[in-house]
């Protein structure tokens, strides 16, 4: 120990003696401090809480969602309209779909990619039957030199020039993007739907289908990304774009890493409970339950999958909102902890914020930061 003496001729130890007993001397005082402060941060935390659930359910109010009617649509996925059984079909078909979803999801390169100014083209391989959504369309960003690339998918009924920014984030980066129009959205809207109903709602098969379509669309983007030189690919989706890309992933191996804004297990979860889809669900829960359309949509969603990752090669970053309405936070962090169960290399964010908010700053500014240097490392 330092004498006294010592500890004189030391302007450090002096300093450390005085501040020791100046905590002496506050201690009851720096306590309450303390306390206090704790207090403080709460009461900011629960205002910017109650202030982002506000925000979400006014945006959310903004639009208006037609409650179509119910439908088995089995015919879209290779039933009969008017089977007799109709839950004994999708029993059948979710089992024997999930466990041969390779199959399911497989997609070999289009044979009429067309490429027109920043505009790629080519028939898609899943025929709904509407020919407006049959020609996928997908906007090119393409980086001053051949290197990684990027399949950008916005959320449900994103407009045309949602995601641009993105896309021109990743340019600055050196990163290709390529924006798909997932199926009925902007283009490959469906004649007399102002909303992409088909892709997100009550009719059971179409869904199926539409999601199975929206899969084979980004397999088949990739492929032609791949015949441009481009053989460090990416993944990002918002949303239900983040769903489908998943999904994406997990049957595509080329796919090197996945940027997933907002993430759940399964498809049927959240259209049950997340604010955005209540019209979907008012018109589902008066024909079957919610264990009911969560087996039934398993088929469309990440869960079942995650074993089909590849720990070795993959990589993903997924982003949740701690005050998400639609896709629960709960949903988020069983997913993340099946996937580091099986030692899938996942990195997380979970920000103060809910679904419609992730989009705007300061989340956005923070979630761009983090995809970005997510990329560069991946992709490199």
């Amino acid at each position: 120990m330092c004498s006294v003496k010592a500890a004189a001729k030391n302007p450090l130890a002096q300093h450390s003696k005085g501040f020791a007993l100046l905590l002496q001397r506050l201690g009851p005082n720096l306590t309450r401090f303390t306390r206090v402060s704790t207090l403080v941060r709460f009461d900011i935390m629960r205002a910017l809480e109650q202030y982002i659930r506000n925000y979400e359910h006014g945006r959310w109010a903004k639009d208006s969602r037609a409650v179509l009617p119910f439908s088995w649509g089995l015919e879209h996925v290779g039933g009969r309209a008017d089977e007799s059984d109709p839950r004994g079909f999708l029993e059948e078909f979710v089992a024997r779909t999930v466990e041969n979803s390779d199959e399911w999801y497989a997609a070999p390169p289009a044979l009429d990619y067309h490429l027109e100014g920043d505009q790629l083209t080519f028939t898609s391989l899943v025929q709904s039957p509407w020919r407006e959504n049959n020609r996928v369309h997908a906007r090119l960003f393409r980086a001053s030199q051949v290197g990684p690339a990027v399949l950008v998918m916005a959320q449900w009924n994103a407009k045309p020039t949602e995601h641009v920014a993105i896309c021109q984030w990743l340019n600055t980066l050196g990163i290709t993007a390529l924006r798909l129009t997932l199926p009925y959205h902007d283009s490959r809207s469906a004649s007399g739907h102002e909303r992409a109903y088909n892709l997100v709602g009550p009719n059971i098969g179409l869904t199926l289908q539409a999601n199975r379509q929206a899969v084979c669309d980004a397999r088949q983007c990739l492929r032609w990304l791949e015949q441009q030189g481009y053989d460090r690919l990416g993944l990002l989706g918002t949303s239900i774009g983040s769903s489908i890309g998943f999904i994406t992933m997990a049957h595509d191996p080329a796919v090197r890493a996945g940027t997933f804004l907002h993430v759940s297990t399964y498809f049927g979860s959240v259209v049950s409970t997340g604010l955005t889809t209540m019209h979907v669900w008012e018109s589902l829960q008066s024909k079957v339950t919610r264990e009911e359309i969560v087996r039934y949509w398993s088929p469309i969603s990440p869960f079942p999958y995650v074993h089909h990752l590849k720990a070795s090669t993959q990589k993903a970053l997924m982003v949740s909102g701690k005050y998400d309405p639609t896709f629960w936070p709960e949903y988020s962090e069983e997913l993340r902890v099946a996937l580091r169960r099986d030692r899938i290399e996942v990195e997380s964010l979970n920000l103060p914020c809910g679904h419609y908010s992730l989009g705007i700053p300061p989340f956005s500014w923070i979630v761009g930061g983090r995809f970005a240097a997510f990329f560069m490392r991946a992709l490199a």
